[in-house]
């Protein structure tokens, strides 16, 4: 090995020593003893079905996540997180009360609502203010995901704890054989990778390396606990994995080897369960997936840790130094089975009744949108995709954000520029290019259907409707746009890794 080998692996490395070899180091990296470990508890339940309300606060708060050391954390109406919120269509009075001392919003993340009541970062909430949007619940059953969006401080807020889980349903889980009992056959499990210092306190003190690559932790948190084991019956369990890290992406799959049968994306349902025997989940995506515990040992949930997964694909000329890191991996979750519950659900569906959208005949306009590192920035306009010449300068920065760092189509985020303007009900065809490392778009107030992944058919879980999906090279989208955003309150198109997000990568739309 020359010493320009040594010194791109030493800066791989350093990158994959808090991710994938961290956390196999920190966990056992096959089946573990489950003596003396918790319980995996669910959030609380806040059901709106019935009063059409929903009351949050975002507060700051106090966790000893290990060995009874304080960290300081924030959440919704609690210390970490926030409670899962069912929702069905309809009218919903929401009321968000900002207890903390700087600005929050609540972003619905996948939640189709008007941009006035998205909760980007133009729906900034004051100290000791509220909120109160009147919103319209009005699509398909889904698991969505909340989480503060104020630019500039989004990464840090989220990873004190400001976000939560939505499952919007319609109630008829049981006409489609599906497990539905929360907690019990029905598991909502957020994925979180925290960092921890020397004294046991979850820490957010970012290197260049965290804000190049994205803050990744040595330690998984399962709705806020670590090592937990979840207690299931001996039957058909259904798992809602939404991964609300900073940067991590996962890569699942079972000790045993059994299948996971996916059975929803981020949009909703598909039309049928399909077998997986790996599921790959970047920051911003939601699957639900079905599991068959009524044979064998109850098994273990586990990520692979192959660098090339996360958080992000190394330039070529670093792959074959990360590669004595492909075969780690890591454990999520194990599971244990409750003799004395009887399964409600012990067969799996053979259909579901989402769709599989075929937007192709509808699409009415092409649009690029390159996801811009420091080595390929340059001016450009958004509106059309093209590129021009320009270097742009950035520096190192706080946590809670600072110089831009990363753009879209060669320019970084600024919350008074309008980058593009759709019509609403249009569907455009998007070329989504990141030239160097992977990077999960979200775009807010819109549903797509994944064409194509650097040439090839999507992975199945990119089937379904998306709102968030991990480009890896280039990929093809077609976008639909059903609800309107103005000038005062644009929707948001950027990378889920929160810290590209608050560093500039980032552009804003109206839908009119």
């Amino acid at each position: 090995m020359n010493r320009r080998t040594l010194l791109l692996g030493g800066s791989a490395l350093a990158l994959a020593g808090v991710g994938a070899a961290g956390l196999a180091g920190a966990l056992s990296p096959r089946r573990a003893d489950l003596a003396g470990r918790p319980r995996l508890a669910m959030p609380r339940l806040v059901d709106t079905r019935e009063s059409g309300r929903l009351a949050l606060a975002a507060q700051d708060g106090t966790v000893a996540f290990r060995d009874g050391v304080p960290s300081p954390t924030a959440g919704f109406d609690q210390d970490f997180l926030g409670p899962v919120i069912r929702m069905a269509r309809g009218p919903l009075d929401v009321a968000i009360r900002n207890r903390r001392g700087v600005p929050v919003t609540t972003h619905w993340h996948g939640l189709m609502v008007p941009g006035e009541h998205d909760g980007g970062p133009h729906s900034q909430i004051a100290p000791g203010a509220d909120w109160t949007p009147d919103m319209e619940i009005d699509q398909p059953p889904a698991t969505a995901f909340y989480h503060t969006h104020a630019h500039g401080r989004t990464a840090a807020d989220v990873y004190a704890g400001l976000a939560g889980v939505v499952h919007v349903t319609d109630g008829r889980d049981d006409d489609r054989g599906l497990p539905a009992t929360y907690g019990v056959d029905d598991l909502t499990l957020v994925l979180q990778d925290r960092r921890f210092d020397g004294r046991g306190r979850m820490a957010y003190d970012l290197t260049m390396m965290d804000v190049m690559h994205g803050m990744t932790g040595d330690t998984l948190l399962i709705n806020g606990q670590i090592a937990p084991v979840a207690v299931v019956p001996k039957g058909i369990v259904r798992l809602r994995l939404v991964n609300g890290s900073n940067a991590r992406i996962y890569t699942l799959f079972f000790d045993d080897d059994r299948p996971l049968h996916l059975i929803a994306t981020d949009g909703g349902f598909l039309d049928a369960p399909r077998a997986l025997d790996r599921l790959r989940l970047a920051p911003g995506e939601r699957a639900e997936v079905l599991v068959d515990l009524a044979q064998g040992s109850p098994p273990v949930l586990m990520s692979a840790g192959d660098p090339n997964q996360g958080p992000g694909r190394m330039m070529g000329r670093m792959r074959a130094v990360l590669d004595v890191l492909r075969d780690r991996s890591f454990e999520v979750l194990p599971f244990a089975i409750d003799e004395a519950q009887t399964a409600r659900i012990t067969r799996l569906p053979d259909a579901l009744d989402g769709t599989r959208p075929d937007l192709a005949s509808a699409v009415t306009g092409t649009r690029r949108i390159s996801l811009d590192m420091p080595m390929n920035m340059g001016g450009g306009m958004m509106g059309n995709g093209m590129m021009g010449g320009g270097m742009m300068g950035g520096g190192m920065m706080g946590s809670s954000g600072g110089d831009a760092l990363f753009g879209l189509n060669g320019r970084p985020f600024a919350m008074e520029r309008i980058d593009f303007t759709v019509q609403r009900g249009a569907v455009e065809r998007w070329i989504v290019e990141s030239p160097m490392l992977s990077h999960p778009i979200h775009v807010h107030g819109a549903m797509f259907q994944v064409v194509s992944e650097d040439g090839s058919a999507p992975r199945a879980e990119s089937l379904g409707w998306k709102d968030t999906v991990l480009v890896t090279g280039r990929s093809e989208l077609f976008v639909r746009f059903d609800q309107p955003a103005s000038r005062t309150h644009p929707f948001m198109v950027h990378c889920h890794i929160l810290e590209h997000e608050d560093r500039g990568m980032m552009g804003q739309f109206t839908v009119t």
